[in-house]
């Protein structure tokens, strides 16, 4: 069975080593398995240290580091990529979208590709995933919607229980939603179908966005549990250090995808209930009825609520036509 693996690149040449070197032994295991890693313009040297470390550990016959010329986002070198390995001549049956902060569990592979050869209804499947302490996190998910954005400001637990997704129980396949991106299988034809992901994503919400369009064109998501990585959440992007603020990029994406899935309109009502639930989380704190934990970023209000508003009133906001494409 023939595998690309996609591996984007951006300053982060220690984890990608590391995320090599535990897919080397799956390829006794999958099948023609062939690493492409996308250097998206890192300026730090990344790409010259991988290439040493390929030819050094003889994995010339199977990686390769290829360059761009720019840092265009996650999905802008997911896409380069596959174009990369059409051009080589390898033409994969399945695309395994891998981030640079994971690591293979034996047979990770292997698992997507038989669950997806035993389901050709199967378009996507997503492996998943623990810490580095070993430790499960959730990689499946339900699409974004005003409810869900209501729960994320009030953090609601009866809400919170009601937008998990929904499946057989612990350790079985369950068709879900969409699938964490840090380890994503999709098939050839589905990425051709779909012309790869969304470049107008720099980084997150671009899994979801393809999860999303993929179950339009009638293609199932599974999540299957039998694969298994360490996903070091964060670690390529510093999105998870306490008391750091956001990247922009985040709220640029989110404010994308509920754009081009749920209307300007949608957007607007997304922030409005947002907003009502944040309230309402800051008025239970004050009558002690819950934590006072600060699990959001710094100025994270801020930058979501003037962040949207601003880009609307200089319209900055996307425009999609009716098949998704952005006029």
């Amino acid at each position: 069975m023939s595998v690309l693996v996609a591996i984007v690149n951006y300053r982060t040449a220690d984890l990608v080593r590391g995320c090599l070197e535990s897919l080397a032994p799956e390829r006794a295991l999958a099948g023609d398995v062939r690493a492409v890693v996308v250097d998206n313009d890192s300026g730090d040297g990344s790409a010259t240290t991988l290439e040493a470390f390929i030819g050094a550990a003889g994995y010339s016959d199977w990686a390769r580091v290829v360059r761009l010329p720019r840092n265009g986002g996650f999905a802008f070198g997911n896409n380069a990529a596959w174009r990369a390995s059409l051009e080589s001549g390898f033409r994969p049956r399945y695309v395994f979208w891998l981030n640079p902060d994971t690591l293979v569990r034996s047979g990770a592979i292997l698992r997507l590709i038989e669950w997806m050869d035993a389901h050709p209804e199967a378009g996507i499947a997503g492996s998943s995933q623990e810490d580095g302490a070993g430790v499960e996190v959730p990689s499946a998910h339900r699409f974004p919607s005003l409810l869900g954005e209501f729960q994320r400001g009030a953090r609601l637990g009866l809400a919170d229980r009601w937008l998990k997704p929904v499946g057989p129980g612990a350790g079985e396949p369950r068709r879900v939603d969409w699938v964490s991106g840090a380890a994503i299988m999709a098939r050839a034809e589905v990425v051709e179908q779909l012309g790869g992901m969304d470049e107008g994503f720099f980084l997150y919400f671009e899994e979801v966005d393809f999860c999303r369009r993929a179950a339009r064109a009638g293609w199932h998501v599974w999540q299957v549990p039998g694969s298994r990585i360490v996903h070091l959440e964060g670690s390529a992007t510093g999105i998870a250090s306490a008391g750091r603020r956001r990247g922009r990029y985040w709220f640029d994406s989110r404010r994308r995808y509920l754009v081009k899935h749920l209307s300007v309109f949608g957007l607007l009502a997304a922030d409005v209930l947002w907003l009502i639930g944040h309230v309402s989380l800051a008025a239970r704190r004050l009558l002690g009825l819950c934590g006072h934990d600060q699990t959001n970023p710094r100025l994270f209000a801020w930058d979501l609520l003037w962040g949207d508003a601003r880009a609307l009133l200089t319209l900055r906001v996307p425009i999609f036509t009716s098949d998704g494409r952005a006029s």
